[in-house]
């Protein structure tokens, strides 16, 4: 009762994907890097925070209010975003100088944004978390809030 099968080889006919979407080579190695280097890079802490998205709601905003953020900002508030996210926060309140941004931490999306001196009247709601940012010239070198005790 003993059949034998003919001996055919496996043949891989697709690519596999890899947990993390990039397909992978017959070797074994991702086409995006080797899996140490991502090992590597993340005991290190090395990464870096993803780059936030700005809704088109945001983006009408912050061109109509004439916002503007340089880069050093934009990382800033990045880092701080991810490491919201980290600490489980969804949806963040971030002041900077000049401007108050709801930010998805989830997404990494800035969900709408505002003048600073016009989030001094604001209530905000839905939001687990905030984050504040300081200008490198300290408190004193961002402008008064019309309920800025400072003075």
């Amino acid at each position: 009762m003993d059949q034998s099968y003919p001996s055919i080889p496996l043949q891989r006919t697709a690519p596999v994907r890899s947990l993390n979407g990039t397909r992978e080579s017959g070797e074994g190695k991702n086409q995006t890097g080797h899996f140490s280097d991502y090992l590597q890079q993340a005991l290190s802490g090395q990464s870096e925070p993803a780059a936030l998205k700005i809704s088109k709601h945001a983006g009408e905003r912050m061109q109509e209010r004439g916002i503007e953020l340089d880069d050093s900002t934009w990382k800033q508030i990045s880092t701080k975003v991810a490491e919201a996210k980290k600490k489980g926060l969804d949806e963040t309140l971030v002041l900077a100088d000049d401007a108050a941004l709801i930010v998805s931490a989830k997404n990494a999306t800035v969900i709408t944004a505002m003048d600073r001196s016009e989030a001094g009247s604001q209530i905000f709601s839905n939001i687990n978390g905030a984050i504040i940012l300081e200008s490198p010239a300290g408190p004193e070198g961002r402008p008064q809030l019309p309920n800025d005790r400072r003075s």
